[in-house]
């Protein structure tokens, strides 16, 4: 392969890495790219073979929240068990059937996500954990299914809609979440990796030095949302988020 190819493929990941480890959505400049770099492989080999990039970058920005940012770890440890086979089918199910329903749905659902972080200024600036740990423990066991699915199947974006799911649904503010919604992250990574690994539809020698630019990226990226706190993240979010609407109001209208 060209090493042309692969600087620009490193070069996404680390791209693709900060975001990611700061607000998620880092899949919406690595899937991309990957896709435009291979046009020849089949798509489940291309996303198979970044799902090793996207681990990576999430288990690097995982460890350094870790460090700063305290965790749930009993609501966390029953939502990565959901969240692992979750993924897995849905990356068993990528490799049968199309996609292409699902993103008129997602441009809907993320207009409105837009509108109403914009609006409410202080959605993530605190914490609000003002529910029963019954209906605590119920939202996280479907956004462990739900989400964990969905980025098994589609995959841009999960980031972004674990750190909402936290702080709409389980009261974090957005530095918790962002730490949170990583560990969660790990599991659908994962789940989609051990999928892909038994098809025998991951290229080493792409994912490999991808995995490398990731990690770095995820590392530095949070870094900078532990340094910079709560309001800072919010408006990264809110970039992450046009951008995500951008990416599928062109896949919608355009394709």
């Amino acid at each position: 392969m060209d090493s042309y190819i692969i600087f620009f493929l490193c070069l996404a990941a680390f791209a693709a890495g900060f975001i990611d480890a700061i607000v998620g959505g880092g899949g919406l400049i690595q899937t991309p790219m990957g896709l435009i770099l291979l046009p020849n492989l089949p798509v489940s080999t291309v996303i198979g073979s970044l799902k090793i990039p996207a681990f990576s970058g999430t288990a690097f920005a995982a460890f350094q929240y870790l460090k700063k940012v305290a965790i749930e770890r009993k609501l966390l440890l029953l939502m990565m068990c959901l969240a692992f086979p979750s993924a897995f089918l849905g990356s068993a199910i990528l490799t049968l059937v199309s996609n292409d329903f699902m993103k008129p749905l997602l441009l809907v659902v993320l207009s409105l996500l837009f509108i109403y972080t914009y609006a409410k200024k202080n959605f993530g600036q605190h914490a609000a954990k003002d529910h029963s740990q019954t209906k605590q423990i119920i939202y996280a066991v479907l956004m462990s299914i739900i989400i964990g699915f969905y980025d098994g199947f589609i995959g841009p974006g999960t980031g972004s809609f674990l750190v909402v799911g936290f702080i709409a649904l389980l009261g974090f503010d957005f530095l918790n979440a962002s730490a949170n919604a990583k560990m969660v992250n790990l599991a659908t990574n994962f789940g989609s990796i051990c999928l892909f690994m038994i098809k025998g539809k991951i290229i080493w020698a792409i994912a490999i030095p991808m995995a490398v630019s990731n990690g770095l990226g995820g590392w530095l990226g949070a870094k900078v949302a532990i340094n910079k706190g709560n309001g800072f993240i919010r408006i990264f979010f809110l970039v992450v988020v046009v951008g995500t609407l951008i990416r599928f109001a062109y896949d919608v209208f355009y394709k």
